[in-house]
């Protein structure tokens, strides 16, 4: 699976070094905001499956394209790796963490990243409050793994209302 090799520092970044920078965000955008898991070959990388004729999503217009770009041409992808995919497996000397402040869990169904085996079954029969008691998970329909920018109105709102409940 093409996105467990970001986990290995330089991998990722020599796949997305072989394209122009606004090609690799084109090609993330339209790549991971379907339901289906990107999956390449085994003699490919992710950047493999970019396909310029692709367009991009309603929601990601070529305006935004340009303006992120232009922030990851000055920044690289190595921070943008590094807190989802390469800290996971970063030893904290901590066991059994519980996360016992109230949080709340916003999904997309239509987000590939529920077609990870087990993780639909994870979250959806409440494995995961065994780790975060105070969960609310919220499921949105519509939502793809870009939701807060696809649906930005209705993820504020949900935001605004959990927050709203709690007690400061």
């Amino acid at each position: 699976l093409s996105i467990l090799n970001f986990l290995e520092p330089g991998r990722a970044e020599a796949d997305f070094g072989r394209f122009p920078v606004k090609s690799v965000i084109r090609n993330i955008y339209t790549l991971f905001s379907r339901s289906e898991i990107p999956i390449a070959a085994d003699d490919q990388e992710i950047m493999d499956l970019f396909d310029p004729s692709t367009p991009l999503p309603p929601w990601f217009s070529e305006e935004d394209l340009s303006t992120y770009a232009s922030l990851y041409e000055k920044s690289g992808f190595r921070y943008a790796l590094q807190v989802p995919y390469r800290s996971a497996k970063v030893e904290t000397g901590l066991s059994d963490v519980k996360v016992t402040v109230p949080a709340l869990l916003i999904v997309g169904e239509q987000d590939y990243f529920l077609k990870f085996p087990g993780m639909e079954n994870y979250i959806r029969k409440g494995v995961v409050k065994n780790f975060v008691p105070n969960l609310e998970t919220v499921y949105i329909p519509e939502g793809s793994h870009f939701m807060h920018e696809q649906i930005p109105e209705k993820v504020n709102q949900l935001i605004i209302e959990f927050l709203d409940k709690q007690s400061i």
